[in-house]
């Protein structure tokens, strides 16, 4: 009799071990799906705001031209220079991040509880998770008053924000859409999505390098050192 218990026992075991693999491959290939479509969502969304981002930039350099130029005139080029430079690019990019908070929010709503059985990869997606969660609770800074500040100072005090933004912004700061090396394991048939989603990448990269022009742009009307 124990051993008829005993036998049941190691053919129960045996069962799960056999459908533990099968089990572990759907589990990933779910997981993969849900983030791959999620990943698309957000590079879309700002993919099809690629010109307002233009528009609304070339909006934000007019408006500091107006509003506070030559405010670092005759400012020395140093370490505070360089955070209100870092804080320049994080207007810039946040002034883009918030005409759609939503896409980011479905983002993260999305993937931040999917997970796969490379533990590497989990921890790599939510860690990108974290970082847009992050990016898009972050304000946009004043940034006319917070270089003013600094000039009514004799350019020897930051703002009290500035180092706390520059910290918080630098830390989380990604570009829409990643995509982990260790994922195309379990992508199957989701390497048109994929195509689709690189592609689109592409023109949002192009996009960033393009707009380095206009930070220079605002760093000269500010007369801001880098």
């Amino acid at each position: 009799m124990r051993f008829g218990r005993a036998a049941l026992l190691a053919l129960a075991v045996a069962a799960v071990a056999a459908l533990a693999p099968p089990a572990a491959a759907a589990s990933n290939a779910s997981a993969t799906r849900a983030y791959l479509n999620a990943n698309y969502a957000l590079v879309h969304a700002a993919h099809t705001r690629i010109h307002q981002v233009e528009s609304t930039l070339r909006g934000l350099l007019a408006r500091i031209r107006s509003e506070c130029p030559l405010a670092a005139k005759d400012s020395p080029e140093e370490t505070q220079s360089e955070q209100l430079s870092n804080e320049v690019i994080g207007t810039m990019v946040l002034t883009a991040i918030h005409l759609d908070l939503p896409a980011g929010r479905a983002y993260v709503k999305a993937v931040r509880s999917l997970s796969w059985s490379n533990a590497s990869l989990t921890r790599s997606v939510r860690a990108y998770a974290k970082k847009v969660e992050k990016i898009i609770g972050l304000p946009i800074p004043k940034l006319c008053d917070d270089v003013r500040s600094w000039a009514g100072s004799g350019y020897t005090a930051l703002p009290a924000a500035t180092r706390p933004f520059d910290s918080a912004f630098l830390d989380a700061w990604v570009s829409p859409g990643f995509l982990p090396g260790a994922m195309k394991p379990y992508e199957g048939g989701l390497r048109s999505l994929v195509r689709q989603t690189e592609k689109q990448e592409t023109d949002i990269v192009e996009l960033e390098a393009r707009e380095v022009e206009t930070w220079g742009k605002i760093m000269d009307s500010l007369e801001l050192q880098p």
